[in-house]
């Protein structure tokens, strides 16, 4: 069996240390894992939740950053046949408390000097959740009633060993792997029940769609409680053998410094970090050549960045993606497609995927129209953990997925996401899409990033608002701008307002929090 023939993550996880032994698999700091080093910390940390009463099937969280111990712990908790949990690290106490009770968990890895953020403390203040009878602090002090990760890890004993080895080979491949929970950028999170096989589908065809190999060395900004973090970076570079290079939270300073000092080769992210990458006004003065893959993809990517970045950076594979907690990488372009594919399309469905664009009535729209996008088959959960109803609202019984997300195929096949069905307004009777209208914007000399919600108006319903960052060393007026705007798209494209931020409001995944701008509107 190879890495990428493995069902299971405890079976990824031995394959990859038989494939891969001496090679680096991890580098955080000082610490430094081979893959053989990686396997053992791993069953040793197995052995541990062993030793403190976690049986097969039990939920394990984590919250924390990126982190060697992030990856140890994870890996460790499979092979103890436990289900992950992760938590957003941007969540308050009564956000975590909500997810580690709903989804029982028993056990927590957490940190207690993340952004001087005591996770322990926040928890406590909030109410522990019942049942979370072990919390292991991965770093930072140990408060009173949590264990520190050395005094966790002390735990292993041999019996406990032969026990994670047992449990690790009867995991089976539908065997729940993860519950990731959504953004709840939407209302409140819902907990996406994965297995090991189709979670594992996520990182091999990651795998493909970028060629990620044993030779590249991969900067992982993405968080690792996020889909792409977890399944295209952990364990993704566990099917390819690649170096991963955890980085806690993304400072364009320390990445820029990393990339030349650890010849980064593989380094995705949220648009929002290439853009900041383009725009850090010492970007020539580091060696960047070693950059090999980019990936990036949001409903909302801006198409002048992704030109940008084909341009302005050294890459060689640029690549843009459209994914979902609920499924994984759907849609991706691919290293040969020419620049305006990649620039204006988020690609073809990936070989497991089926996809369909359909109307309000769930009917097939033509070429080019846009529509509801429904997908099928690949990695697509099975449920919502404990919402039968709010399963059902969203997957039907032949399998199809309503994603909420508008797109449109065009003749070629391409995929282009218009945006979320929620951010959708109407002017006048016209459906206005933000993403489009944020790229359109993007064209003007003096719009660095932007972001467009729609706001109420007295005549036409709705009309759009702007959000604008302004380029370096420009200084654009709401006038201009709308002017500009009324010279360059239709009339109910045009926002009728402008407002000038210093920055967008982004969770921890890069993605702009539109809800956030909607509660600004009233200051501005």
């Amino acid at each position: 069996m190879t890495g990428d023939a493995a069902q299971t993550i405890p079976a990824l996880t031995a394959t990859a240390a038989d494939a891969f032994g001496d090679r680096l698999a991890v580098v955080d700091g000082d610490r430094r894992l081979t893959y053989a080093e990686l396997a053992d910390a791993a069953r040793d940390f197995g052995a541990s939740l062993v030793e403190a009463g976690i049986e097969s099937g039990d939920v394990v969280g984590i919250w924390a950053p990126n982190s060697a111990e992030w990856i140890v712990a994870v890996l460790g908790l499979f092979q103890a046949g436990a289900v992950l949990v992760p938590v957003n690290t941007r969540f308050k106490g009564a956000e975590a408390t909500d997810l580690l009770g709903r989804s029982r968990a028993k056990a927590l890895v957490t940190v207690t000097d993340f952004l001087d953020t005591d996770y322990v403390a926040v928890l406590a203040e909030a109410g522990m959740p019942e049942g979370l009878d072990t919390i292991v602090v991965a770093s930072g002090h140990t408060p009173e009633g949590a264990e520190s990760w050395d005094a966790f890890g002390a735990r292993a004993t041999d019996d406990a060993r032969a026990e994670v080895d047992r449990r690790s080979a009867a995991v089976a491949a539908d065997d729940p792997a993860d519950i990731l929970f959504t953004s709840g950028t939407t209302g409140r999170p819902k907990g996406v029940v994965q297995t090991h096989e189709r979670t594992l589908l996520v990182a091999r065809d990651w795998v493909a769609m970028t060629g990620l190999t044993a030779g590249d060395r991969y900067l992982m900004v993405n968080p690792y409680f996020h889909m792409f973090g977890l399944k295209a970076g952990i364990l993704a570079s566990m099917v390819a053998g690649a170096t991963m290079l955890p980085e806690a939270a993304f400072d364009v300073d320390r990445a820029l410094e990393r990339v030349e000092r650890d010849r980064v080769s593989v380094f995705p992210g949220a648009p929002t970090i290439y853009q900041s990458i383009l725009d850090h006004p010492d970007r020539e003065k580091h060696d960047l050549s070693s950059l090999r893959v980019a990936v990036t993809g949001a409903a909302d990517i801006p198409v002048e960045l992704i030109r940008r970045v084909q341009d302005e950076l050294p890459f060689s594979v640029v690549v843009t993606g459209y994914g979902l907690t609920e499924g994984g990488t759907a849609a991706a372009t691919a290293p040969d497609d020419d620049a305006t594919v990649t620039a204006t399309t988020v690609g073809r469905p990936r070989p497991t995927f089926e996809l369909r664009i359909v109307d309000g009535a769930g009917d097939d729209v033509a070429t080019g129209e846009t529509g509801e996008i429904l997908l099928r088959g690949g990695s697509i959960m099975s449920h919502y953990l404990d919402d039968p109803e709010a399963t059902a609202e969203v997957l039907s019984d032949d399998g199809w997925l309503r994603t909420g997300d508008l797109g449109a195929i065009d003749a070629d096949g391409n995929l282009k996401i218009v945006g979320r069905s929620k951010d959708m307004y109407i002017v006048g009777g016209f459906n206005a899409y933000p993403a489009e209208i944020e790229n359109l914007l993007l064209g003007h000399p003096d719009i660095g990033q932007v972001a467009v919600i729609g706001i109420p108006d007295e005549r036409l319903g709705e009309v759009g608002m702007a959000f604008v960052v302004p380029a370096p060393g420009t200084e654009p007026t709401e006038a201009g701008i709308i002017e500009w705007s009324r010279e360059t798209m239709a009339n109910y494209k045009a926002p009728r307002r402008v407002a000038f931020v210093d920055e967008l409001p982004v969770n921890a995944t890069g993605k702009v929090v539109k809800d956030d701008l909607r509660g600004l509107v009233e200051q501005t």
